[in-house]
């Protein structure tokens, strides 16, 4: 793990022990700002060249970022279940996203999580806590489910309407979006701010489809094809621009918590539901060009491209400042058993947690997992062959095993020594493909059954002339 000296100095002038102890402070806030399909590598911080992010680089200065952050699933309703349950999706038969009533029966969904589910805010909604959900949902109320309040939530605000673009009658409803949600969330903070509150703050920037103002545009006219006078935008221009009004929106609200004397008090994680989308997808073209780093696979893929996500934490003199954590694997389903115990809120003994409580890897403690993460993912997947992945995937310390049931493919990859999983070294190490493949295939047996795609877990391409190759 890789310091900075700002770091040294608040050790020194705190002590280590306030770094790992909250008991002493009062319940800390929570904010929990989730974008929609934002790569591993979209940010300033996570190293790209083009998209300017000053105020999500300045909330990693001030707290700690993780290179190995993962969602439990590789597209938004499952990624979503994993946050708030601190378990696998699947085992609520969340396997894709959330869609018209027959097209979640058909696959083999629920149509909507359970309220009755144990979740992060009715948790510490019992322990005094105030909470908030502002912006997309997409747990269930799109086919029907129970209105958004009945998860635990005082108060909801602004969520997509009217379609995947909002209002129909507003065609830059998502341009302003964020700005939207960000004045709502500043509204609950003001209101609650004498007592703990938790805020859900779920953006839908950038996922496709993007329409961003001329203003947003202006800082990226250069990468208009053409020349600036060209009458159609770039994906690039759309895309950097909307996730640049993401970032300015979160500076907004990080102001807010300055200027009401809260930030100190408050733990806010900013993360991704899922990796970048595929440019192959209809209407996408906007989010397609979107960076899933130096990882191969991308949206609904379960190659480390489609789950590894960014993930920044901060809370002044808790988490480390300055701090880029290269060692420790965390994970959505952690969120829940983490944020409980540092409220001081007990886990209900049968709700059984696939997250592990990572209050001292948060607090600058890095440790090794106690147990593998593991993905399902049972449909079809866009885009080039080089990013479709087998339907079952494992992490088991440096090792990532991917297969399919039958095992008509077997994918083994240390990713200390190969990112972009390039190098499958399964038959050179059958004694840990033997290991992980019993432990995922044991899993998966434990979950609910289900339809599966014809074309889950391939890997192929038809070539001219009918023909298919691949595997």
């Amino acid at each position: 793990m890789r310091t900075v000296l700002s770091f040294l100095a608040t050790m020194i002038g705190l002590g280590f022990a306030s770094l790992t102890s909250a008991a002493e402070s009062p319940k800390p806030n929570v904010i929990f700002i989730l974008a929609d399909d934002l790569g591993w590598g979209d940010l300033g911080c996570y190293g790209h060249p083009n998209i300017k992010t000053p105020n999500l680089d300045k909330l990693a200065k001030e707290g700690t970022l993780f290179t190995q952050f993962y969602v439990s699933g590789s597209v938004c309703s499952p990624s979503r279940c994993a946050f708030f349950t601190g378990q696998y999706p699947a085992r609520h038969k969340i396997h894709g996203h959330y869609a018209a009533r027959e097209q979640n029966e058909s696959r083999g969904m629920s149509q909507w999580l359970e309220p009755t589910v144990p979740n992060v805010p009715t948790l510490l909604k019992s322990t005094g806590y105030a909470t908030a959900h502002i912006g997309k949902w997409h747990l269930g109320s799109n086919s029907g489910g129970p209105p958004t309040e009945k998860y635990g939530f005082d108060f909801v605000g602004t969520s997509e309407s009217g379609g995947a673009n909002g209002p129909a009658n507003d065609p830059l409803f998502r341009a302003k979006s964020t700005a939207i949600f960000v004045d709502e969330a500043i509204r609950f903070v003001e209101a609650n701010k004498a007592k703990p509150f938790y805020l859900q703050l779920w953006t839908l920037v950038p996922h496709a489809t993007l329409n961003p103002t001329d203003e947003q545009v202006k800082p990226y006219a250069r990468f208009r094809a053409g020349g600036p006078n060209f009458p159609h935008r770039s994906a690039a221009e759309n895309f950097y621009a909307s996730v640049t009004d993401l970032d300015t929106q979160v500076g907004r609200l990080m102001k807010a918590l300055d200027d009401n004397g809260l930030a100190n008090n408050t733990l806010i994680l900013f993360s991704s539901d899922n990796g970048p989308e595929d440019i192959h997808i209809s209407n996408a073209g906007h989010s397609g060009i979107g960076s899933a780093g130096p990882f191969r696979g991308r949206k609904r893929s379960l190659y480390e491209g489609g789950v590894r996500v960014p993930g920044i934490i901060r809370w002044p003199g808790h988490v480390p400042a300055g701090v880029i954590d290269d060692t420790s694997v965390v994970a959505a389903v952690d969120w829940l058993p983490t944020v409980c115990d540092l409220a001081g809120v007990s886990v209900p003994a049968d709700h059984k947690l696939d997250g592990e409580n990572m209050r001292s890897v948060f607090f600058g403690q890095p440790r090794a997992r106690k147990a593998p993460l593991m993905w399902e993912w049972r449909f079809r997947i866009a885009g080039e062959p080089f990013h479709h992945s087998p339907q079952l995937a494992i992490r088991d310390g440096d090792w990532k095993l991917l297969l399919n049931p039958d095992r008509s493919r077997v994918e083994l990859y240390d990713l200390k020594r190969d990112l972009t999983q390039l190098n499958n070294v399964a038959e050179h190490q059958p004694e840990i493909v033997a290991r992980l493949s019993e432990r995922v295939l044991t899993w998966q047996k434990e979950l609910p059954t289900g339809p599966v795609d014809p074309g889950a877990g391939q890997m192929n391409y038809s070539l001219p002339g009918g023909k298919s190759r691949g595997r």
